[in-house]
């Protein structure tokens, strides 16, 4: 056994992290499997939406000019010679002193300029009296008033959203060019782990980092390909590095520097370790390297740990990699501190928070096998390498752990 002899500073760790990735290929999705993924490309509009002039209410088409000095006491008379139906065009052309009865959506008839909402007619005998006057383009929706031919519809880089989906289906597309999604492998290593759900044993837990990562790099954007437990054996361990087709691997456990802490040692002989121990409170046994084209993490065992160092790093790069914005994906709020938060320069400390109203406290154990401070807390601070802390009174930026 050994210990660290130096720790990198985090900012310096995510220099070199950021340089080992890049954003990767895209490739040609169906749009229902687009939701939540970045488009590789700005997407320009071929189309005008609508491609036609529309009525915006259901009424009567008319030339607004006929209308004109209609009222309640001088009504207008016009001949109703026919229906526009959405999707079904009345063929014809509106002469002087007719009127089309169309309903919302429907294409505007030639001749027409205006329409007269149902509310304002009334319509007996194949006749409808107007009383009130419209002006010229009234109550339609014009062609191309969403979107127009050549129109940057959506940006690259944008994470899709249902809206986003429902406009690219509104110009003519089934299929999306988004940037492909990650493939991410979890190790969970260590003979004390249990799999969820088996019964007890002596001197055994249940393994649970897994789960939550994996829940972290979907919600990352991420795809999940294998997630397995793993003996403290070098080989099994070997074995497994050498022959995944993932991305990302993320390893959980086995990275300090124990006797049965393979996990640095392997990245080093099967490809290069470019960190290993980061100056930051909990997960300073955290390292990376990489293995071929594969960017593989070593993440503490302690669970606070693991989601500190997934979050500061491995889901940094996993972002990257799907063309999301790399940083935290958690929502900001600025609180007051009710107790002083104490912190050791150089290194970056992770603080669980509690909020009770415009106050938040650190939570009091800070232990990084300690799950349950991450529950019990609303979020958390990144108290800066070059702080000695925060004094009570002062104000707190808190990452919130509900997204």
């Amino acid at each position: 056994m050994r210990g660290f002899r130096s720790r990198v500073r985090l900012d310096d760790a995510i220099e070199i992290l950021d340089s080992l990735s890049a954003t990767l290929d895209s490739e040609n999705v169906p749009l229902r499997e687009a939701f939540g993924r970045a488009l590789s490309s700005d997407l320009i509009s071929t189309v005008d939406v609508p491609s036609f002039d529309r009525s915006a209410m259901d009424g009567y088409a008319v030339c607004a000019e006929e209308t004109f000095g209609a009222t309640a006491s001088n009504r207008v008379d016009l001949v109703v010679v026919g229906q526009a139906l959405p999707g079904s065009r009345w063929e014809g052309a509106i002469r002087r002193g007719e009127a089309v009865r169309i309903m919302t959506g429907a294409p505007i008839p030639d001749g027409a300029d205006a329409v007269v909402v149902a509310e304002i007619a009334e319509e007996t005998g194949g006749r409808v009296r107007i009383q009130d006057s419209v002006t010229p383009g009234r109550h339609i929706g014009r062609k191309g008033e969403d979107v127009r031919e050549g129109d940057r519809v959506l940006a690259a880089g944008r994470i899709l959203r249902p809206q986003d989906i429902a406009m690219i289906a509104s110009i003519g597309l089934d299929h999306a060019e988004v940037i492909r999604r990650p493939r991410v492998e979890i190790l969970a290593t260590g003979d004390e782990l249990l799999p969820i759900g088996s019964p007890p044993r002596p001197g055994s837990i249940w393994e649970s980092n897994s789960v939550m990562l994996e829940m972290l790099a979907k919600r990352d954007g991420g795809e999940v390909s294998q997630s397995r437990i793993l003996p403290d054996d070098a080989d099994v361990l070997r074995d497994a590095l050498s022959n995944s087709n993932a991305d990302v691997i993320l390893i959980s456990g086995g990275s300090s520097v124990g006797t049965e802490d393979h996990a640095p040692q392997l990245v080093a002989e099967l490809g290069e370790l470019a960190v290993h121990g980061i100056a930051m409170r909990p997960a300073s046994p955290t390292g990376f390297g990489t293995v071929g084209n594969r960017i593989v993490f070593l993440l503490p065992g302690n669970p606070v740990s693991c989601l500190c160092a997934y979050d500061l790093l491995a889901g940094r790069t996993i972002r990257r990699l799907g063309g999301r914005n790399s940083w935290l994906p958690y929502r900001r709020v600025t609180r007051t501190l009710g107790r002083k938060i104490v912190s050791e320069p150089g290194r970056v400390d992770y603080v669980r928070l509690k909020i009770e109203g415009d106050t938040a406290e650190p939570i009091a154990s800070a232990g990084a096998s300690i799950l349950s401070t991450t529950t019990r807390a609303d979020g958390f601070a990144l108290v800066s390498a070059d702080s000695e802390g925060h004094p009570v009174g002062s104000s707190i930026e808190v990452y919130l752990y509900d997204h």
